[in-house]
């Protein structure tokens, strides 16, 4: 049986609720606002991994760059569920927002559903 990693401890300051409120946003977007901007949203989360080779909102609320360590590992382990923190770090830095940005396309634009804000731009 393997041991749980040690806690990931961070402030409950203004930087943690913004990031909570950016991910929640991020899972709830595709029904409120348009494909098009979504996936721009998508594709800036996924340039700053590519480019900074970390979260910019981190930093605010003092989490470490560290092995695995990530803001999806806190939250999921705050409420008693362990992932593997390297694997999850992967999924959330690698092909999760890629993913959110092609079933916002399909839910949308094949499926027909027209979010709470709908532009009409593209």
């Amino acid at each position: 049986m393997t041991t749980r990693p040690e806690p990931i401890l961070i402030p409950l300051n203004g930087a943690f609720w913004l990031h909570l409120a950016i991910t929640l946003f991020a899972w709830v977007g595709p029904f409120l606002i348009d494909w098009w901007l979504m996936c721009a949203i998508y594709a800036i989360v996924l340039l700053q991994f590519a480019v900074l080779n970390k979260c910019v909102v981190n930093a605010g609320h003092d989490l470490e760059e560290g092995e695995g360590i990530t803001f999806y590992a806190f939250l999921f382990e705050s409420i008693g569920i362990y992932f593997p923190r390297k694997p999850l770090k992967w999924v959330v830095r690698g092909p999760l927002y890629l993913i959110l940005g092609i079933l916002t396309w399909y839910l949308q634009v094949y499926l027909g559903y027209k979010p709470v804000v709908h532009l009409d731009w593209f």
